[in-house]
């Protein structure tokens, strides 16, 4: 029997994009309203949604995992940011909605250049936050225009074989890889509550209830969330309601002691309650939907907005969680290394699809994978520039010599989250190939041998994955790392490695260190790996130090790395993380594999 694939190559409904966007807006003008937005977004902020929210894609054919449109009744706009520029424009009907770089200009600034006086800007406000919502009416108020919510999307009323409600199974994660019980969480999130002197607080992202109750889920692709929400008081035991109503009576029973279980539909008049004595409750600013400061205020409560304390407990991972994050990327490297030994034998033979399917056979085949931690990027030539393609049918195309191929890729094991990006070449590479490989290659190295005192941040360090490649002109438009979670979310705030990233850098925080250089119609690279933060000894050192442990063992390409461009201590740093990869990853390597991974990880010397 054919193994079940974690990974669709559906194509987009671009072609379709006309005809629903004229359905919308027949919506909109029997309501007599004159646009509406359409973020990509479901109830919770989250990055990965059930299909039943993927309303964007359906609208506009963008797969992307940000971006806004905004509908009006003569213009219509899909902004994205920098990671979804060539993207953008690839999966819409230009001809009916116009890409917008968000550098150039915001959803909101968008909006309010182009409504008129008296006119009514529709949006949900399950899906914005109160500072999204904020912004909008700012930008529409200008204008002399009024924003509206809505009681129910617009979009679903055009809609007509939207799917239902997810339906995944909650199970629980075992002690010997959570690390903390529930109960000790619960304990430590109680006392934030009281140092915030507020008298609950809103779980309103899924990967935070996952966390803070030791739980995990299959409500939607590639992160093992249960979706719904859990109310936490200062005191008294706390309420779960969950969107999917497969909970086993054995777990529920394991829960009793913690929390009450309830469906989602119960959410709404349970949080009524709580406020209505006019309670102070924490609602998430980044993740709690503005229809939940409504439903807070109406009912007599105040809607505390701020950070969820959780979200920062969850960034500082513990001793049980680093090992298993140790683990798998110790058991991800052995398939990666199978499958580049494997690729490097192909030639021209393969497409892009064909690689996917492969990488993720070799994942499966290692043990305790659940799923991929996102799709698999794998792009070929001019698709490598495209920075968070997504291959499907219509696109795939052939691996060709004289080309580069990018392929970054993860996995959701029972232990750990894996993220890694290697960029290879296929036949014989040009100089120009060669040098900005190396250049990033330098700017990866800069971030994995970076020695910096506590309290720095993301943003402090993030210019040392560029320096190489600002010296030559370059640069890239994306973040150099984000978070990584203990198997949960591929991409896990707050911390992150880029020129927004403000917050502090703290021992236990994993992050990817990904530079990359895009040349557009022609190549893409990106070489990432994990990091943890750790401690580190600097002799006669006056202040405490952090560095980073690379989690990630699979060999760099060395037929693209020019020697000449490379520092001595550079040079080092290459030749002891792959001694590291080789001692690491043979032992569990066939002899084939061992042999091509030896050849692959001969010291720099032999290149210089």
């Amino acid at each position: 029997m054919t193994r079940p694939r974690f990974q669709t190559f559906d194509d987009p409904s671009h072609r379709q994009g006309a005809a629903r966007i004229r359905a919308l807006r027949e919506t909109l003008h029997a309501a007599g309203l004159d646009g509406f937005v359409v973020p990509r977004a479901d109830e919770h902020q989250s990055e990965y949604v059930p299909p039943q929210a993927e309303r964007l894609a359906w609208l506009t054919g963008f797969t992307g995992s940000a971006g806004t449109a905004v509908i009006l009744r003569d213009a219509a706009a899909l902004v994205v940011d920098g990671r979804y520029t060539l993207q953008a424009p690839a999966q819409i009907d230009t001809a009916v909605i116009t890409p917008v770089p968000l550098a150039e200009t915001s959803a909101a600034a968008w909006v309010g250049a182009r409504m008129k006086a008296g006119e009514v800007l529709a949006y949900d406000p399950w899906l914005h936050t109160p500072d999204g919502v904020a912004r909008l009416e700012r930008a529409v108020v200008k204008a002399g225009a009024t924003l509206r919510p809505v009681a129910s999307n617009l979009v679903d009323a055009v809609w007509a074989d939207r799917p239902g409600a997810p339906s995944g199974a909650v199970v629980a994660h075992p002690p010997d890889l959570a690390g903390e019980s529930a109960t000790d969480k619960l304990a430590r999130i109680r006392a934030a509550l009281a140092e915030a002197g507020c008298a609950a607080l809103v779980i309103s992202d899924p990967h935070n209830l996952a966390w803070a109750f030791n739980l995990r889920g299959a409500d939607v692709a590639h992160t093992p969330l249960a979706l719904g929400y859990a109310l936490v008081p200062r005191e008294g035991r706390a309420a779960l309601f969950l969107t999917s109503g497969d909970v086993s009576p054995e777990l529920r029973t394991a829960l009793t002691p913690l929390a009450a279980v309830h469906p989602r539909a119960a959410f709404e008049d349970a949080l009524s309650a709580l406020a209505a004595d006019a309670a102070r409750i924490r609602l998430d600013a980044g993740t709690a939907a503005f229809a939940l400061k409504l439903r807070v205020e109406a009912a007599g409560g105040v809607a505390d907005l701020g950070p969820d304390p959780i979200t920062a407990m969850k960034a500082v991972k513990n001793p049980a969680e680093i090992a298993g994050a140790r683990g798998a990327h110790h058991r991800d490297g052995v398939a990666v290394t199978r499958f580049l030994a494997w690729l490097d034998a192909q030639g021209e033979a393969l497409t892009e699809i064909a690689a996917v399917e492969a990488l993720e056979d070799f994942r499966a085949e290692g043990g305790l994978l659940r799923d991929v931690s996102f799709p698999t990027i794998s792009g070929s030539g001019a698709n490598g520039a495209i920075v968070h393609y997504r291959v499907t049918r219509e696109t795939d195309r052939r691996i060709r010599a004289g080309e580069l191929f990018l392929v970054d890729s993860g996995a959701q094991y029972a232990d750990g989250t894996t993220d890694i990006t290697r960029t290879v070449a296929v036949g014989q590479p040009s100089e120009a190939m060669c040098e900005h490989f190396t250049r990033v290659l330098r700017g990866h190295i800069g971030i994995a041998r970076a020695v910096f005192p506590k309290g720095t941040t993301g943003a402090q360090i993030d210019s040392f994955a560029r320096q190489p490649l600002w010296d030559a002109g370059l640069d890239f438009d994306h973040g150099t790392g984000h978070g990584v979670g203990a198997f949960l979310s591929v991409h896990e705030g707050p911390q992150r490695i880029a020129k927004t990233g403000t917050v502090i850098l703290e021992a236990g925080m994993i992050l990817s260190n990904e530079p990359g250089y895009y040349r557009t119609g022609a190549y893409g690279i990106r070489l990432e790996n994990l990091v943890l933060v750790e401690p580190r000894t600097v002799p006669g050192g006056e202040r405490p130090m952090l560095g980073f442990e690379t989690l990630t063992l699979a060999p760099f390409d060395r037929r693209l790395i020019r020697a000449d461009l490379l520092t001595p201590e550079e040079m080092a740093w290459i030749d002891a993380y792959h001694a590291r990869v080789r001692a690491a990853l043979g032992p569990d390597l066939d002899a084939a594999t061992r042999a091509w991974l030896e050849k692959a990880t001969l010291p720099m010397v032999a290149l210089a």
